[in-house]
């Protein structure tokens, strides 16, 4: 498999983003599909997402993630491991620095798709957050790779959350540095929270990528947690 598309089949994994609390975290998810910073990771079928993790009174935590993935070349699951510490450090200003390891099984032979890396999430009030990921070995490709993002939820109309994302993607070597974004609304329902979202990605994705795994798209996720 070359470079491209080994890149396209594994784009970085879905990660929860909310700082644990002291004590056990979980959450469970049903997707249309898993769509990750733009890309398509499961070929336009739906996804089962479970995580769980443990949050000590430090702030440190430790936890794992899981998906079903389709690559179209029989690696058919995703299981993430990490480590993190999170915790506020002003007013109204968060911090949550987190060591990811991402897992795939079931590769063909002769193929890693596993890496690592770090990511530095900073909260400004209550409704914005900020990322910043680095690797030096995107995929296990030996390629380096940012990742720079800014998020944000907004309520209104009692029940309801406005969700908007915009993300920039750096990739050393001869793929094309791109964009992502994603504008949604979410509403609570008992246990469950609904999310309907449009997602997508720029045309430099659609060049490294190809169009259907870049493509924009209707993404509707219900999840659970506690």
């Amino acid at each position: 498999m070359n470079l491209k598309s080994l890149l396209a089949a594994a784009v970085l994994a879905t990660l929860p983003t909310a700082s644990f609390a002291a004590g056990f975290n979980w959450n469970a998810t049903l997707a249309s599909d898993y769509i990750y910073r733009g890309i398509d990771q499961n070929d336009d079928q739906p996804a089962i997402q479970l995580g769980a993790g443990y949050g000590f009174e430090n702030g440190l935590y430790v936890g794992a993630w899981g998906s079903n993935v389709d690559f179209g070349d029989g690696t058919d699951t995703e299981i993430d491991t990490f480590i993190g510490w999170a915790g506020e450090v002003g007013d109204s200003t968060s911090l949550d620095v987190q060591l990811v390891r991402y897992n795939y099984l079931n590769e063909p032979a002769g193929t890693d798709y596993a890496y690592n890396e770090l990511i530095t999430k900073l909260g400004v009030g209550e409704n914005l957050t900020l990322t910043l990921g680095y690797t030096n070995d995107y995929v296990n490709s030996d390629e380096t790779s940012l990742y720079y993002a800014a998020n944000g939820s907004w309520g209104f109309a009692g029940d309801y959350t406005f969700n908007a994302g915009l993300g920039y993607t750096t990739i050393g070597g001869s793929l094309e540095n791109f964009f992502d974004y994603s504008v949604g609304v979410s509403r609570a329902f008992g246990p469950a929270t609904v999310t309907l979202s449009y997602v997508g990605s720029d045309g430099n994705a659609e060049d490294n990528f190809g169009p259907d795994l870049s493509e924009d798209k209707v993404l509707l996720t219900i999840g659970f947690g506690g």
